[in-house]
């Protein structure tokens, strides 16, 4: 076992040597390119792919290539190996990507022996960045996008929430989020439900819900398949028609679920930091971007801002080092950056190298014959409230 280690760190350092004055900067991309969650490994690279669209594949004398491997599904032992391969066989400069909060934790311990940096484009968990200091995120976390949650609810009216999470690291997050904030303002939760990633059959969760008094329901799941199931399970249990609200984070109303939805969809509530039908140049342009390089309408998702914001970050990673191995001054090199992203304006936190990004209250809405999340409320440059002091 030791020998083996050793091994590993003999092939590590050679890696490192061989690639110090690299003609061509590889990035290793990791993420869920097959199976259920597919789409949003996609976007990864349609948004990786946009921005080279853009900005070309060189910065400097460097060419910069993404090399893409698959994570269908939350397995960390897998996505270890992957990132072991990547640094090692393909000796890849840099790694991005990861989906699910376990994959990203696996991959972390590698990063200091690898002398690799790696850019987080959706994983949620707020410890994830505290595991290695080679780690920034340009995603989201699920403390972010939770607190104004609890805010919004109280503001509506509600007394009692009935919370129904993912049993999993950004579903616990999501949980301890809305709970301290809504009860330190007063509300109560009279029912928490941890889900299994693997739940199919929300019916008896809706039942359970009913029979709490809960007045709303605050819900996470991963987006993907489970999220349509879980929006269908409550509109089809009466639990909208009996006025009971759903306020959820925009993983579950992600625009491309929503045409199957329809209707009964329009009014549910969701917090979170993109929305495709955001109103700015900069979103406009990267909408048109995505189609260039075969995105088409209705496939957007918040994965794709992710990657395109990420691909910024590593140029900039690349110029600050001349494409040389040095993740320490890559790192800081981004510490404190600032940009007008799709989403909005955004800065990397220097002290958690997390991004500081607005978060909006938004409404499923219809325009024309388009189902769109319609963004009513603004909160502004909101900090991982995780790992806020």
């Amino acid at each position: 076992m030791h020998s083996l280690g050793r091994i590993l760190g003999a092939l590590v350092a050679s890696a490192v040597v061989s690639v110090a004055h690299a003609d061509t900067i590889k990035v290793g991309v990791i993420g869920p390119m097959s199976g259920p969650y597919a789409l949003f490994g996609q976007n990864f690279k349609w948004g990786i792919d946009a921005w080279v669209a853009e900005n070309g594949d060189t910065v400097g004398d460097h060419k910069v290539e993404f090399i893409f491997r698959d994570e269908e599904s939350p397995d960390p032992a897998k996505s270890k190996a992957l990132a072991q391969e990547l640094i090692v066989k393909d000796r890849v400069q840099y790694l991005a990507g990861t989906y699910f909060t376990p994959n990203a934790m696996a991959a972390a311990p590698l990063l200091a022996q690898g002398k690799v940096p790696l850019v987080v484009m959706n994983a949620a968990t707020s410890s994830i960045v505290e595991k290695s200091p080679y780690i920034v995120r340009t995603s989201f976390t699920m403390w972010q996008n939770t607190v104004p949650a609890a805010k919004v609810a109280k503001d509506m009216g509600s007394d009692k929430v009935a919370i129904a999470v993912s049993d999993y690291g950004p579903g616990h997050d999501a949980r301890d989020a809305f709970k301290a904030t809504f009860e330190e303002m007063g509300g109560e939760v009279v029912e928490e439900v941890n889900m299994p990633l693997s739940t199919t059959d929300f019916g008896p969760i809706m039942q359970r819900i009913k029979d709490s008094g809960a007045d709303t329901i605050f819900t996470f799941l991963p987006s993907g398949p489970p999220t349509l199931a879980f929006v269908k399970a409550y509109i089809d249990n009466g639990l909208k028609a009996d006025g009971i609200k759903l306020l959820s984070t925009g993983d579950v109303v992600t625009e491309p679920d929503l045409p199957a939805i329809g209707e009964a969809g329009l009014g549910i509530l969701s917090t979170y930091h993109y929305a495709v039908s955001h109103d700015s140049p900069e979103n406009a342009a990267f909408l048109e971007a995505m189609k260039t390089v075969g995105a088409k309408p209705g496939e957007v998702t918040m994965t794709a801002v992710a990657a395109y914001d990420g691909a910024r970050l590593i140029y900039e990673m690349i110029e600050a080092t001349d494409g040389k191995q040095d993740p320490d001054t890559a790192i800081e090199a981004v510490k404190g950056m600032s940009w007008a992203s799709p989403r909005g304006p955004v800065s990397i936190d220097p002290q958690t190298r997390h991004i500081k990004q607005n978060v909006y209250l938004r409404e499923v809405a219809k325009e024309g014959d388009t189902f769109i999340n319609k963004e009513t409320q603004t909160f502004e440059a909101q900090p991982d409230w995780g790992l806020a002091e």
